[in-house]
Protein backbone atom coordinates (compact mmCIF):
# COMPACT_ATOMS: atom_id res chain seq x y z
CA UNK A 1 0.00 0.00 0.00
CA UNK A 2 1.29 3.46 -0.88
CA UNK A 3 0.27 6.72 0.71
CA UNK A 4 1.08 10.11 -0.73
CA UNK A 5 2.30 13.01 1.38
CA UNK A 6 2.96 16.36 -0.23
CA UNK A 7 5.06 18.95 1.58
CA UNK A 8 3.83 22.41 2.51
CA UNK A 9 4.72 25.27 0.20
CA UNK A 10 7.78 27.26 1.14
CA UNK A 11 7.68 30.95 0.26
CA UNK A 12 10.80 32.47 -1.25
CA UNK A 13 10.88 36.25 -1.34
CA UNK A 14 11.62 38.22 -4.46
CA UNK A 15 14.28 39.99 -2.47
CA UNK A 16 16.12 36.74 -1.88
CA UNK A 17 16.16 36.01 -5.60
CA UNK A 18 17.34 39.54 -6.36
CA UNK A 19 20.10 39.22 -3.79
CA UNK A 20 21.31 35.96 -5.30
CA UNK A 21 21.11 37.48 -8.78
CA UNK A 22 23.08 40.53 -7.72
CA UNK A 23 25.79 38.31 -6.30
CA UNK A 24 25.92 36.32 -9.51
CA UNK A 25 26.14 39.35 -11.80
CA UNK A 26 28.58 41.08 -9.50
CA UNK A 27 31.20 38.33 -9.64
CA UNK A 28 34.59 39.32 -10.91
CA UNK A 29 37.34 37.09 -12.30
CA UNK A 30 39.28 37.71 -9.09
CA UNK A 31 36.40 36.24 -7.05
CA UNK A 32 36.19 33.14 -9.21
CA UNK A 33 38.95 31.15 -7.57
CA UNK A 34 39.30 27.74 -6.00
CA UNK A 35 38.00 29.01 -2.67
CA UNK A 36 34.66 30.24 -4.04
CA UNK A 37 31.47 28.51 -2.90
CA UNK A 38 29.99 26.34 -5.70
CA UNK A 39 26.93 27.97 -7.24
CA UNK A 40 24.83 24.84 -6.72
CA UNK A 41 25.59 24.61 -2.99
CA UNK A 42 24.58 27.92 -1.46
CA UNK A 43 22.32 27.90 1.59
CA UNK A 44 19.82 30.15 -0.20
CA UNK A 45 19.84 28.00 -3.33
CA UNK A 46 19.33 24.79 -1.38
CA UNK A 47 16.37 26.22 0.52
CA UNK A 48 14.75 27.80 -2.54
CA UNK A 49 11.86 25.79 -3.93
CA UNK A 50 12.69 23.99 -7.16
CA UNK A 51 11.10 21.43 -9.43
CA UNK A 52 8.94 18.88 -7.60
CA UNK A 53 10.88 15.78 -6.54
CA UNK A 54 8.91 12.55 -6.19
CA UNK A 55 10.56 10.40 -3.53
CA UNK A 56 9.63 6.83 -2.70
CA UNK A 57 10.38 5.80 0.89
CA UNK A 58 10.40 2.23 2.18
CA UNK A 59 11.51 0.95 5.57
CA UNK A 60 10.90 -1.94 7.96
CA UNK A 61 7.85 -2.18 10.19
CA UNK A 62 8.02 0.26 13.10
CA UNK A 63 7.95 -2.48 15.72
CA UNK A 64 9.93 -0.49 18.27
CA UNK A 65 10.59 3.12 19.15
CA UNK A 66 13.72 3.76 17.11
CA UNK A 67 12.17 2.54 13.85
CA UNK A 68 9.00 4.49 14.57
CA UNK A 69 11.14 7.61 14.97
CA UNK A 70 12.96 6.85 11.71
CA UNK A 71 9.66 6.79 9.80
CA UNK A 72 8.08 9.83 11.47
CA UNK A 73 11.24 11.92 11.05
CA UNK A 74 11.35 11.11 7.32
CA UNK A 75 7.74 12.18 6.87
CA UNK A 76 8.21 15.34 8.93
CA UNK A 77 11.28 16.32 6.93
CA UNK A 78 9.45 15.93 3.61
CA UNK A 79 6.65 18.15 4.88
CA UNK A 80 9.09 21.02 5.31
CA UNK A 81 9.56 21.31 1.55
CA UNK A 82 6.91 22.40 -0.92
CA UNK A 83 8.82 20.70 -3.75
CA UNK A 84 8.82 17.17 -2.25
CA UNK A 85 6.11 14.65 -3.10
CA UNK A 86 6.78 11.78 -0.67
CA UNK A 87 5.29 8.36 -1.36
CA UNK A 88 5.56 6.06 1.64
CA UNK A 89 5.34 2.28 1.32
CA UNK A 90 3.84 0.34 4.20
CA UNK A 91 6.55 -0.72 6.66
CA UNK A 92 7.44 -4.39 6.50
CA UNK A 93 9.94 -6.92 7.83
CA UNK A 94 9.35 -9.16 4.79
CA UNK A 95 12.24 -8.68 2.36
CA UNK A 96 10.20 -10.03 -0.57
CA UNK A 97 7.40 -7.54 0.08
CA UNK A 98 9.88 -4.70 0.33
CA UNK A 99 11.44 -5.77 -2.98
CA UNK A 100 8.01 -5.54 -4.60
CA UNK A 101 7.54 -2.07 -3.12
CA UNK A 102 10.79 -0.88 -4.69
CA UNK A 103 9.78 -2.47 -8.00
CA UNK A 104 6.55 -0.48 -7.81
CA UNK A 105 8.54 2.73 -7.24
CA UNK A 106 10.60 1.89 -10.33
CA UNK A 107 7.46 1.27 -12.38
CA UNK A 108 6.03 4.58 -11.13
CA UNK A 109 9.24 6.29 -12.28
CA UNK A 110 9.78 8.17 -9.03
CA UNK A 111 12.71 10.62 -9.03
CA UNK A 112 14.54 9.01 -6.10
CA UNK A 113 14.18 6.21 -3.57
CA UNK A 114 15.12 6.38 0.11
CA UNK A 115 15.43 2.83 1.37
CA UNK A 116 16.07 1.40 4.82
CA UNK A 117 16.25 -2.28 3.85
CA UNK A 118 14.93 -4.96 6.15
CA UNK A 119 17.91 -6.96 4.82
CA UNK A 120 20.68 -5.09 2.99
CA UNK A 121 21.94 -8.05 0.98
CA UNK A 122 18.45 -9.17 -0.06
CA UNK A 123 17.49 -5.67 -1.28
CA UNK A 124 20.75 -5.07 -3.17
CA UNK A 125 19.64 -6.49 -6.57
CA UNK A 126 16.44 -4.43 -6.75
CA UNK A 127 18.32 -1.32 -5.62
CA UNK A 128 20.79 -1.88 -8.46
CA UNK A 129 17.81 -2.25 -10.79
CA UNK A 130 16.57 1.18 -9.67
CA UNK A 131 19.99 2.73 -10.15
CA UNK A 132 20.24 1.25 -13.64
CA UNK A 133 16.83 2.76 -14.41
CA UNK A 134 18.28 6.17 -13.61
CA UNK A 135 16.63 6.48 -10.18
CA UNK A 136 19.13 7.44 -7.46
CA UNK A 137 18.84 5.30 -4.34
CA UNK A 138 19.73 6.65 -0.90
CA UNK A 139 20.59 3.72 1.36
CA UNK A 140 19.81 4.24 5.05
CA UNK A 141 21.15 2.41 8.14
CA UNK A 142 21.53 -1.15 6.81
CA UNK A 143 24.10 -1.17 4.06
CA UNK A 144 23.71 -2.86 0.70
CA UNK A 145 26.22 -5.54 -0.28
CA UNK A 146 27.32 -3.63 -3.40
CA UNK A 147 28.33 0.02 -3.80
CA UNK A 148 26.54 -0.03 -7.17
CA UNK A 149 23.20 -0.22 -5.35
CA UNK A 150 23.19 3.34 -3.98
CA UNK A 151 24.01 6.87 -5.05
CA UNK A 152 24.45 7.87 -1.41
CA UNK A 153 24.52 6.00 1.90
CA UNK A 154 23.64 7.41 5.33
CA UNK A 155 24.74 5.30 8.28
CA UNK A 156 24.90 5.43 12.02
CA UNK A 157 28.27 4.44 13.45
CA UNK A 158 27.74 1.03 15.04
CA UNK A 159 31.44 0.43 15.65
CA UNK A 160 31.70 3.97 16.99
CA UNK A 161 28.84 3.29 19.42
CA UNK A 162 30.86 0.48 20.96
CA UNK A 163 33.94 2.66 21.13
CA UNK A 164 32.03 5.50 22.79
CA UNK A 165 30.48 3.16 25.37
CA UNK A 166 33.82 1.48 26.09
CA UNK A 167 35.67 4.77 26.44
CA UNK A 168 33.06 6.10 28.87
CA UNK A 169 33.32 2.95 31.01
CA UNK A 170 37.12 3.17 30.97
CA UNK A 171 36.96 6.76 32.19
CA UNK A 172 34.42 6.00 34.92
CA UNK A 173 36.33 2.99 36.23
CA UNK A 174 39.52 5.06 36.33
CA UNK A 175 42.04 2.37 35.51
CA UNK A 176 40.60 -0.38 37.71
CA UNK A 177 41.76 -3.36 35.64
CA UNK A 178 40.03 -5.80 37.99
CA UNK A 179 36.59 -4.32 37.27
CA UNK A 180 33.90 -6.68 35.98
CA UNK A 181 32.26 -5.49 32.74
CA UNK A 182 29.08 -6.96 31.28
CA UNK A 183 27.46 -6.52 27.86
CA UNK A 184 23.84 -6.93 26.79
CA UNK A 185 23.91 -7.07 23.01
CA UNK A 186 21.13 -6.98 20.43
CA UNK A 187 20.64 -9.69 17.81
CA UNK A 188 24.00 -11.42 17.41
CA UNK A 189 23.40 -12.49 13.81
CA UNK A 190 23.20 -8.87 12.64
CA UNK A 191 26.38 -7.17 11.39
CA UNK A 192 25.41 -4.03 13.32
CA UNK A 193 25.50 -5.97 16.61
CA UNK A 194 28.83 -7.51 15.70
CA UNK A 195 30.24 -4.07 14.90
CA UNK A 196 29.00 -2.63 18.20
CA UNK A 197 30.56 -5.48 20.17
CA UNK A 198 33.83 -5.21 18.28
CA UNK A 199 34.08 -1.47 18.96
CA UNK A 200 33.26 -2.04 22.64
CA UNK A 201 35.95 -4.72 23.03
CA UNK A 202 38.55 -2.59 21.24
CA UNK A 203 37.86 0.41 23.47
CA UNK A 204 37.98 -1.63 26.69
CA UNK A 205 41.29 -3.14 25.63
CA UNK A 206 42.89 0.31 25.70
CA UNK A 207 42.38 0.51 29.47
CA UNK A 208 43.14 -3.13 30.29
CA UNK A 209 39.54 -4.32 30.53
CA UNK A 210 37.49 -6.89 28.66
CA UNK A 211 33.92 -8.21 28.63
CA UNK A 212 33.53 -10.68 31.48
CA UNK A 213 29.86 -11.53 31.01
CA UNK A 214 27.82 -11.21 27.82
CA UNK A 215 24.27 -12.03 26.72
CA UNK A 216 22.28 -11.17 23.59
CA UNK A 217 18.67 -9.98 23.50
CA UNK A 218 16.48 -9.10 20.50
CA UNK A 219 15.84 -5.34 20.65
CA UNK A 220 12.53 -5.88 22.46
CA UNK A 221 11.46 -5.10 26.03
CA UNK A 222 10.68 -8.75 26.71
CA UNK A 223 13.97 -9.94 25.26
CA UNK A 224 15.91 -7.36 27.24
CA UNK A 225 14.30 -8.42 30.51
CA UNK A 226 14.85 -12.13 29.89
CA UNK A 227 18.49 -11.75 28.80
CA UNK A 228 19.31 -9.46 31.72
CA UNK A 229 17.77 -11.83 34.24
CA UNK A 230 20.01 -14.54 32.83
CA UNK A 231 23.05 -12.27 33.04
CA UNK A 232 22.40 -11.20 36.63
CA UNK A 233 21.98 -14.80 37.74
CA UNK A 234 25.31 -15.76 36.19
CA UNK A 235 27.26 -12.73 37.46
CA UNK A 236 26.99 -12.11 41.23
CA UNK A 237 29.17 -9.01 40.95
CA UNK A 238 29.33 -6.43 38.16
CA UNK A 239 30.93 -2.97 37.98
CA UNK A 240 29.66 -1.70 34.61
CA UNK A 241 27.16 -2.79 31.94
CA UNK A 242 26.68 -1.71 28.34
CA UNK A 243 23.23 -2.37 26.90
CA UNK A 244 23.22 -1.92 23.11
CA UNK A 245 19.66 -0.66 22.74
CA UNK A 246 17.44 1.63 24.81
CA UNK A 247 14.21 0.03 23.54
CA UNK A 248 15.26 -3.32 24.99
CA UNK A 249 16.69 -1.27 27.87
CA UNK A 250 13.19 -0.82 29.29
CA UNK A 251 13.21 -4.55 29.98
CA UNK A 252 16.84 -4.45 31.10
CA UNK A 253 16.07 -1.87 33.78
CA UNK A 254 13.01 -3.86 34.89
CA UNK A 255 15.15 -6.98 35.39
CA UNK A 256 17.75 -4.99 37.33
CA UNK A 257 15.06 -3.53 39.54
CA UNK A 258 13.46 -6.94 40.14
CA UNK A 259 16.85 -8.38 41.13
CA UNK A 260 17.53 -5.51 43.52
CA UNK A 261 20.96 -4.91 41.96
CA UNK A 262 22.50 -1.45 42.13
CA UNK A 263 26.21 -2.06 42.66
CA UNK A 264 27.05 -1.16 39.04
CA UNK A 265 26.39 1.62 36.54
CA UNK A 266 24.96 1.12 33.07
CA UNK A 267 25.41 2.73 29.66
CA UNK A 268 22.59 2.53 27.13
CA UNK A 269 22.48 2.71 23.35
CA UNK A 270 20.48 4.54 20.63
CA UNK A 271 19.38 7.50 22.76
CA UNK A 272 15.71 7.15 23.71
CA UNK A 273 13.84 9.80 25.65
CA UNK A 274 13.03 7.17 28.29
CA UNK A 275 16.72 6.51 28.84
CA UNK A 276 17.55 10.20 28.95
CA UNK A 277 14.91 10.87 31.60
CA UNK A 278 16.42 8.06 33.69
CA UNK A 279 19.83 9.67 33.31
CA UNK A 280 18.42 13.10 34.14
CA UNK A 281 16.80 11.81 37.33
CA UNK A 282 20.14 10.81 38.84
CA UNK A 283 18.38 7.95 40.65
CA UNK A 284 19.03 5.13 38.19
CA UNK A 285 21.90 2.77 37.48
CA UNK A 286 21.67 4.17 33.93
CA UNK A 287 24.25 6.97 33.83
CA UNK A 288 24.75 7.46 30.07
CA UNK A 289 23.55 6.43 26.64
CA UNK A 290 25.25 6.47 23.24
CA UNK A 291 23.36 8.10 20.36
CA UNK A 292 22.47 6.10 17.25
CA UNK A 293 20.65 8.79 15.25
CA UNK A 294 16.99 8.26 14.36
CA UNK A 295 17.36 11.08 11.83
CA UNK A 296 19.01 8.91 9.17
CA UNK A 297 15.97 8.58 6.90
CA UNK A 298 15.22 12.30 7.31
CA UNK A 299 18.78 12.98 6.17
CA UNK A 300 18.13 10.61 3.27
CA UNK A 301 15.08 12.65 2.25
CA UNK A 302 17.13 15.85 2.21
CA UNK A 303 19.91 14.23 0.22
CA UNK A 304 17.45 12.78 -2.31
CA UNK A 305 16.05 16.27 -2.93
CA UNK A 306 19.52 17.78 -3.39
CA UNK A 307 20.66 15.01 -5.74
CA UNK A 308 17.59 15.17 -7.99
CA UNK A 309 17.72 18.97 -8.15
CA UNK A 310 21.46 18.82 -8.95
CA UNK A 311 22.40 20.66 -5.78
CA UNK A 312 25.12 19.96 -3.24
CA UNK A 313 25.77 20.36 0.49
CA UNK A 314 26.22 24.00 1.39
CA UNK A 315 28.91 23.45 4.03
CA UNK A 316 31.15 21.49 1.66
CA UNK A 317 33.27 22.79 -1.20
CA UNK A 318 32.54 19.62 -3.21
CA UNK A 319 29.95 20.26 -5.95
CA UNK A 320 28.11 16.95 -5.46
CA UNK A 321 26.50 15.17 -2.52
CA UNK A 322 28.99 12.67 -0.98
CA UNK A 323 28.45 8.97 -1.59
CA UNK A 324 28.82 7.96 2.06
CA UNK A 325 27.94 9.78 5.29
CA UNK A 326 28.56 8.21 8.71
CA UNK A 327 26.90 10.01 11.62
CA UNK A 328 28.55 10.51 15.01
CA UNK A 329 27.91 8.42 18.16
CA UNK A 330 28.15 10.90 21.06
CA UNK A 331 27.69 9.97 24.72
CA UNK A 332 24.78 11.57 26.59
CA UNK A 333 25.21 12.08 30.34
CA UNK A 334 23.58 14.21 33.01
CA UNK A 335 25.93 17.02 31.94
CA UNK A 336 24.57 17.31 28.37
CA UNK A 337 21.19 15.54 28.42
CA UNK A 338 19.33 18.84 27.92
CA UNK A 339 20.98 19.15 24.50
CA UNK A 340 19.71 15.79 23.23
CA UNK A 341 16.42 15.16 25.05
CA UNK A 342 14.22 17.44 22.85
CA UNK A 343 14.97 15.36 19.73
CA UNK A 344 15.01 11.92 21.38
CA UNK A 345 12.53 9.18 20.45
CA UNK A 346 10.12 7.43 22.82
CA UNK A 347 10.64 3.72 23.43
Amino acid sequence: MLTVRTGRKTLVTVGAFLAVGALATGCTPEAENSNAQPTNASVEGNQAEGDTVVIGFSGPAADHGWLGAINSAATAEAEKYGDIDLRVAEGTNDANLQISQVEQFINDRVDAIVLLPTDGAALTPVAIQAMEAGIPVINVDREFSSPAAARATVLGDNYGMGVSAGNYICEELAGDESAVVAEIAGIDSLPLTQDRSRGFADALETCGLDVDNRVAADFTVQGGEAATSQLLSAAPEIDAVWNHDDDQGVGVLAAIDNAGRDEFFMVGGAGSANAMREIESGESVLKATVIYPSTQAADGIRLARLIVQDKAMSDLVEVEVPTRIVLNAPVVTADNVDQYLPSAFES
